[in-house]
Parts: structure tokens; sequence; C-alpha cells
């Protein structure tokens, strides 16, 4: 069974490195839309992967993500 958890953590870690994005640039650019967070809970919320698909969403929106690779397995 998938660790759906562990891949969603995967896929917004990886657009992050992607795009050269550190917490505290998301911080920022959740900030921009309204979401305040502190740069320690991003990586606390990130680091569990106890995050919900519209926190998700709004992360790679923010970061302009606009096409999404997901693995077929």
């Amino acid at each position: 069974m998938k660790d759906w958890s562990a891949y969603a953590k995967g896929v917004l870690r990886a657009e992050m490195t992607k795009r050269q994005i550190s917490y505290a640039d998301l911080k920022a650019l959740l900030a921009d839309d309204g979401v305040k967070e502190t740069e320690a809970n991003l990586r606390n919320k990130v680091s569990r992967g106890s995050f919900t698909a519209a926190f998700l969403f709004q992360c790679l929106a923010v970061m302009k993500v606009t096409t999404l690779h997901l693995d077929s397995d």
C-alpha cells in the first residue's frame, strides 16, 4: 500500500527544489496569498506530510507550478 502522505511530501519538496524555493520563500509566497504560517510550522507540516490536499494545491499555485507529473506506480 502506498504511503500517500510521504508521496505528497515528496511532490511538494521536489517542486520547491526544482524552483529553488526555501521554506522562508514559501512562507512569503503564502503570506502574499493571505496564509499566515511560520517557517518552522511549514517545515514541520511538510516533514510530517500532514497537510491537506488544499494546502498542497495552494503551495503549488503560489510557486506557479502549472504542470505536475506524477509517478504511475
